[in-house]
């Protein structure tokens, strides 16, 4: 449990950062918030906390959409996420949580004339998915969200309505994850994860006009493939289908991290176990986000 946040400008005990049931962003799901991780480095003693840059500038990106103020700009939000987190004392790996919100309190629904708020959180935080070594997952019957009815490249608090039908559905059908198509029934993403196929070597990857959150996690992977071993992506439209014949398929994300799925609709893909390029991108992320491989210390920020 937390023990501090960022809310209101200011650090408070968590216990002390409430919102009202009447705010505007609880009752119409008018928020924005990023996920973002910190990764402990025991050899180094530090925590290193994973391309936040990056992060806080799709947050603005979806604030945009959402027509939310950040007082604050990247760097300063860069900042205080560090400064939180020393606060806390983590020493273990940790997730991330800023919200933007619509905080006026009332009845409407619009996002005019609206006071915003914003607030950061951190927990320690291990596996989303408990089997990143090999998921089961299923297509839903759920269709992901289009751009112009609620537009998925904005993490907008929201739209996750439509992850959470899509992942219940196949959990309770037994498996670990949600596979989502778009509308015309081409292959989108997990419930809250990129999807990457390997077929002949290449990587494929739905694009972002298949409805799908661009990815930091996603972006990262297909640098460090090319750059790294050589392996290019190539994206466009997947047929359901194809999930059923590729050599490899795994999932990618903040949350997920890199995760090998090894049976979709009852199907094996390939052998029916993590596949040889996976394990090795899958590897090396981890090396990289732990702030263990020099050339991508960059994208590591020490917090102490």
């Amino acid at each position: 449990m937390p023990k501090f946040a960022y809310f209101g400008g200011k650090f408070v005990p968590i216990e002390e950062a409430k919102i009202s049931i009447m705010t505007h962003a609880f009752n119409y799901g008018t928020g924005a918030f990023e996920g973002i991780r910190a990764y402990w480095n025991d050899e180094e003693k530090q925590l290193f906390v994973f391309r936040m840059q990056e992060h806080y500038h799709r947050l603005y990106q979806s604030c945009r959409i959402l027509k939310i103020r950040l007082d604050h700009s990247v760097e300063k939000l860069c900042d205080i996420t560090c400064d939180l987190l020393r606060k806390e004392g983590y020493k273990e790996d940790t997730y991330i949580r800023p919200v933007a919100y619509k905080a006026s309190e009332g009845i409407g629904v619009r996002l005019h004339d609206l006071e915003d708020g914003f607030c950061i959180f951190a927990v320690t935080f291990g596996r989303y998915l408990e089997k990143e070594e090999g998921a089961r997952a299923a297509v839903s019957s759920w269709r992901r969200v289009d751009d112009n009815a609620a537009p998925a490249r904005a993490k907008i608090t929201g739209i996750y309505v439509n992850s959470a039908l899509s992942k219940t559905e196949v959990v309770e059908r037994g498996y670990d994850e949600a596979i989502v198509l778009t509308q015309d029934g081409h292959v989108s993403e997990g419930s809250a994860e990129n999807i990457f196929l390997v077929r002949d070597g290449v990587l494929i990857t739905p694009a972002p006009f298949e409805n799908i959150l661009e990815g930091i996690t996603r972006k990262t992977i297909m640098e460090i493939a090319r750059e790294e071993f050589g392996i290019e992506t190539v994206e466009r439209q997947i047929d359901r289908s194809e999930l059923y014949i590729a050599d490899e398929v795994f999932f990618c994300g903040t949350g997920v991290q890199v995760a090998a799925v090894i049976e979709i609709d009852g199907r094996p893909v390939g052998d029916g176990k993590i596949g040889p390029i996976c394990k090795k991108l899958r590897n090396l992320y981890f090396e990289i986000a732990r702030g263990k491989v020099d050339k991508y210390k960059h994208w590591c920020t020490p917090v102490y």
